[in-house]
C-alpha cells in the first residue's frame, strides 16, 4: 500500500523540482526503508529487522511522521552501518534522500514545526583518485575497436568510445543523444543530471567519426543516435556497457577499467594536457559543484617522479 505523504513528496520531485527519474527512484527507496525501520523502532508491526524491508508503510499517517526527531535519524544510520553494511557513501545518499524529505516536510508543506536532519551531518566520504587509462591503454582500446570486422560496429563502436574519452559524457548522457542534438556549429546538446542542459562542442576526431557512423546507420525512426543493425531499438546503458567492458577485455585491460572510467579518463586528460582550467572542467562535465571537479586535479606517477628528479638536492655529492 502507497503511502499518501511519500507520493506527494515523489509529485513534488517530479514536477516542481523536476530531478531526474534515477534520482527520484533512489530517493523514494531509501525514504521508504527509512520509514519502514521507523515503523519497526515504534513497534508498530511484530516483524524482526531482518524482515523491515516487507513492511507496508501506507498506514504510517502525518502523526507518526512528526514523532521522528534526531535519535530516529541516528539510530536508523546506525541500522544501515552496521545492519546493512552500507558503505560511507551509500549512507551519504540516504542522508541525502533523507535530507530531501525532511526539507519538504518543513519548508514546502509545513507539516514540522522543525527539522530534524538540520542537526545532522552525513558520514565522511573518503576521496579517492579517479580510475582512469592511461594514453597507450586508450589506443588499445582504440585499435581493439579498429579491428571489428564489421564495419557497422566498427564505426558505431569507435564513435561511442570517441565521444566517451573526448568528452567526459556519463552513461546516461550519451545514451539520450538524439540525432536533433547535433548542432551545425560542432556542439552537441546534452541532457545532463536534473534535466539541466548543456552544450558541448566537439573536436573533428569526433565529428568524423560520428560521421562515419552515420554513413552506415540504418534508416530508423528512432531519434537516439545510437541504435542496433536492425535500427528498431537504441542502445541503452546496458548494451553500451556490455559493448565497452568487451573492448576492455579484448585489448587485455578487463576488470581494470569500467564504463565510467573513460570518462575519468577524459576529465584527466583534458585537465593534463588540454590546458583547462578547472572552472571550464566543471561545465564540460556537468558538475553542479566545483569541489567535485576538484578530483581530477590531482597529478600522475610520472609527474610525481619528475618533481623530485627536479630537486636540487640531488645534485649535491657531499660523500668524501
Amino acid at each position: 500500500m502507497r503511502n499518501n505523504i511519500v507520493d506527494d513528496w515523489i509529485d513534488y520531485l517530479e514536477s516542481i523540482k523536476e530531478n531526474s527519474s534515477n534520482t527520484i527512484k533512489s530517493y523514494e527507496s531509501d525514504v521508504i526503508n527509512f520509514l519502514q525501520f521507523v515503523k519497526h523502532r515504534y513497534e508498530l508491526t511484530n516483524c524482526s529487522l531482518e524482515e523491515i524491508s516487507e513492511l507496508d508503510i501506507g498506514n504510517l499517517d502525518e502523526s507518526i511522521i512528526k514523532k521522528i526527531g534526531i535519535r530516529d535519524l541516528i539510530a536508523y544510520i546506525s541500522y544501515t552501518d552496521k545492519h546493512l553494511n552500507n558503505s560511507s557513501s551509500t549512507r551519504s545518499r540516504k542522508l541525502s534522500s533523507l535530507r530531501s524529505f525532511f526539507n519538504y516536510l518543513y519548508k514546502i508543506i509545513n507539516l514540522l514545526d522543525n527539522n530534524p536532519m538540520s542537526l545532522l551531518d552525513g558520514p565522511k566520504i573518503p576521496k579517492r583518485m579517479p580510475h582512469y587509462l592511461e594514453l597507450e591503454e586508450v589506443q588499445r582500446l582504440l585499435n581493439a575497436i579498429l579491428e571489428n570486422d564489421d564495419e557497422f560496429y566498427k564505426l558505431r563502436d569507435y564513435s561511442i568510445i570517441m565521444l566517451f574519452l573526448n568528452t567526459g559524457l556519463r552513461l546516461s548522457e550519451l545514451v539520450n543523444i538524439h540525432i536533433s542534438h547535433l548542432n551545425k556549429d560542432k556542439s552537441i546538446r546534452i541532457i545532463g543530471k536534473g534535466n539541466k542542459e548543456r552544450l558541448i562542442y566537439l573536436n573533428n576526431s569526433v565529428i568524423e567519426s560520428i560521421n562515419d557512423y552515420m554513413e552506415v546507420r540504418p534508416d530508423s525512426d528512432i531519434d537516439n543516435i545510437f541504435i542496433n543493425k536492425a535500427g528498431d531499438q537504441f542502445l541503452g546503458p546496458r548494451g553500451i556497457q556490455y559493448m565497452v567492458n568487451k573492448y576492455l577485455k579484448k585489448c587485455g585491460l578487463g576488470g581494470k577499467y569500467s564504463p565510467h572510467s573513460l570518462r575519468h579518463t577524459a576529465a584527466t586528460l583534458l585537465y593534463q594536457y588540454g590546458n583547462v582550467d578547472i572552472r571550464t572542467l566543471q561545465i564540460i562535465l556537468g558538475h553542479e559543484s566545483v569541489s567535485t571537479t576538484q578530483i581530477y586535479t590531482h597529478v600522475n606517477s610520472t609527474q610525481i617522479r619528475e618533481a623530485i628528479d627536479l630537486n636540487p638536492i640531488k645534485d649535491l655529492n657531499l660523500k668524501k
